[in-house]
């Protein structure tokens, strides 16, 4: 199915099943079979079955499975109820009784679960900044190598601590050495450019920042983890580690109203100044999209060669649905903003493979 036609999904039945391959194929098979288990809530009495069933949206694009997969997941964490976990130990695989066990957990929690369809999950994850990392890594050999770092759709502000990270890319060592994070993907394709850059600023925006400090809010953003991921669990834990010693800068904004305030204020000579965001762009509403592109393409006017505007994301094409490592770069003279392909990578970071040397 086109990404096009997959994003504007609006059959309940047909999104649920597409979220739950997409599970599978992701080697989370436990956590597809709770997905698929959606499905014989839709003639159910309970409030949440009935929201599914009547979802006012798009199924795959608001990522409503993964909402209430969520909530599901967050019963076992808590040690509200831990049945959920035999399924996703792989010790009950039998379809129909997880659809038999994920009914009486809704009708059981029904309250509780129900406000986890209000919002989209919070899959903030930090091996999405091994891409990233690897981008500025590449702009060393084209821009000044300081860079203030801008981030939309930051949630809990985990790509937003990426300078506290450090890295192994494809044997490229680069980052702190004694970081409690350890981003270490599977290096397909070349070794990107052995440059370090440097993070003079970075801060983030989101509607609805996630407070790493907060205990309750740690907890919420490792439900939306699917649970055969344990690496990923591990990465939000020292992510948390390193917020309590240093709060990453995320505002409560919307994109639009980020990069305007952000891009009006001046210019360091010297200093790239970087928007960035991964996996977020389909979640920002058209009208915001549009007005961020024209603030870029107003700041884009002013860029020189000591102060040049990059516009850095990993998001999904939606062609291939591949998700994709791009750079645009403008500098007033020889980089005009054309889209530099430099990587795809796995959505969650297991993977990036390299395509250019340049």
């Amino acid at each position: 199915m086109a990404d096009s036609a997959l994003m504007d999904m609006a059959s309940v039945p047909e999104g649920i099943e597409w979220q739950a391959r997409h599970a599978e194929e992701a080697g989370a098979p436990g956590t597809a079979k709770v997905i698929r288990a959606v499905l014989a809530l839709l003639d159910g009495e309970t409030a949440t079955g009935r929201r599914i069933a009547g979802w006012q949206g798009l199924v795959v694009k608001d990522a409503m499975p993964l909402r209430i997969a969520g909530g599901l997941h967050n019963l076992v964490l808590t040690g509200a109820d831990k049945r959920l976990a035999d399924v996703y130990a792989g010790r009950m695989v039998d379809q129909a009784s997880v659809d038999t066990l994920v009914c009486e957990l809704v009708e059981a929690y029904d309250a509780r679960l129900l406000p986890w369809l209000d919002g989209p999950p919070q899959t903030n994850e930090a091996g999405r900044s091994a891409s990233l990392m690897a981008g500025l890594m590449w702009l060393c050999d084209h821009v000044p190598r300081r860079f203030e770092m801008l981030e939309l759709g930051a949630s809990a502000g985990i790509n937003t601590m990426m300078e506290r990270y450090h890295y192994d890319l494809g044997g490229v060592s680069v980052g702190p050495e004694d970081s409690p994070m350890r981003i270490v993907p599977e290096w397909r394709g070349s070794a990107p450019p052995a440059d370090a850059p440097e993070i003079v600023a970075i801060r983030g925006c989101d509607i609805a920042p996630v407070d790493l400090s907060d205990p309750e809010a740690a907890m919420r953003l490792k439900s939306y983890v699917w649970p055969e991921a344990t690496a990923r669990m591990g990465r939000i834990d020292a992510a948390v580690a390193l917020a309590e010693k240093r709060v990453p800068d995320v505002v409560q904004a919307d994109a639009a109203t980020f990069v305007q305030e952000a891009l009006a204020k001046p210019q360091a000579p010297g200093v790239t100044r970087v928007l960035f965001h991964s996996i977020v762009w389909q979640y920002i509403p058209p009208e915001q999209q549009k007005i961020v592109e024209a603030e870029m393409a107003r700041a884009a006017e002013h860029a020189t060669a000591d102060a040049p505007l990059i516009w850095l994301m990993l998001e999904t094409n939606r062609e291939t649905f591949r998700h994709e490592l791009t750079a645009r770069i403008w500098d007033g003279d020889q980089q005009k903003g054309e889209p530099n392909l430099l990587a795809t990578a796995h959505p969650h970071g297991a993977w990036v493979e390299w395509l250019t040397d340049r």
